[in-house]
C-alpha cells in the first residue's frame, strides 16, 4: 500500500505544477503542443526517476556539506544522457524543446525530489524510484493537459492533426506567452478548489 501511494501522490495529489507550483518555466514553455509536453515529460521523468534511484543510493556515503553539489552532478549525468539520446533518436523533438533539455538540471522539481525524498534515510529505494516516476508522470500530465487546451483551441490541432471543423477560427492568443499563463492560472484555480496547495 504504501508503494502505491508514492507513486499515485504524483499523479494528484502532490502533482509537481499545481500543487507544489514547481517547475514552471517548461510546463509554460513546453506546451504548446501536445507532442512537446509529453516529450518533455518523458524527458523529466527519466532525469526524476534516475536521479532518485542514483541518490537513494549513494546516501549514505555523500556528505551533507556537499550533497547538494552531488544531488546537480547526478542530474547533470542524467540529463545529458536525455539530452544526446533525444538528439540521436527524437531529432525533431530535440529542436522543439531546445535549450529547455539541458535547463532540467536546474529543474526545482527534480532536485526538490533528491533532497525531500530520495536522500533520506527513512525512504527506502523501491520507494524512492515510486516517488521519481509519480512525479515525473504527473509532470508529463500537467504538460499534456495544458498543451492539449492551448494545440486544439489555439492552432486547432490535436498532436498536429486538425481536428476542428472547417469554419474554426483558431483562438491565437492561447499559443503565445501570455496564453501560456492564462491557461496555467486557470488550471491552477480549478486544481485549488479541490486541495490546498502544498509547500515543500
Amino acid at each position: 500500500m504504501g508503494l502505491a501511494k508514492e507513486f499515485t501522490k504524483g499523479l494528484w495529489s502532490d502533482i509537481p505544477p499545481f500543487r507544489f507550483v514547481l517547475g514552471i518555466c517548461p510546463t509554460l514553455a513546453c506546451s504548446t503542443t501536445v507532442k512537446d509536453g509529453f516529450g518533455m515529460g518523458l524527458c523529466l521523468t527519466f532525469v526524476v526517476a534516475g536521479s532518485n534511484i542514483i541518490i537513494s543510493l549513494l546516501k549514505k556515503v555523500i556528505p551533507d556539506q556537499v550533497r547538494i553539489a552531488c544531488f546537480i552532478a547526478v542530474i547533470a549525468t542524467f540529463v545529458v544522457i536525455v539530452e544526446l539520446a533525444t538528439q540521436a533518436f527524437a531529432y525533431e523533438l530535440y529542436l522543439s524543446l531546445g535549450i529547455f533539455i539541458p535547463l532540467i538540471v536546474v529543474n526545482c522539481i527534480v532536485l526538490g525530489r533528491a533532497e525531500a525524498f530520495a536522500s533520506k534515510a527513512r525512504n527506502p529505494l523501491h520507494y524512492s524510484i515510486a516517488d521519481g516516476l509519480g512525479m515525473g508522470f504527473g509532470f508529463t500530465i500537467s504538460l499534456v493537459a495544458m498543451a492539449a487546451f492551448r494545440e486544439i483551441f489555439g492552432k486547432g490541432t490535436f498532436w498536429g492533426y486538425h481536428i476542428m471543423w472547417s469554419g474554426f477560427e483558431p483562438f491565437t492568443f492561447l499559443q503565445k506567452p501570455p496564453g501560456a499563463f492564462a491557461v496555467f492560472g486557470l488550471m491552477l484555480g480549478i486544481m485549488n478548489l479541490f486541495g490546498e496547495k502544498k509547500e515543500m
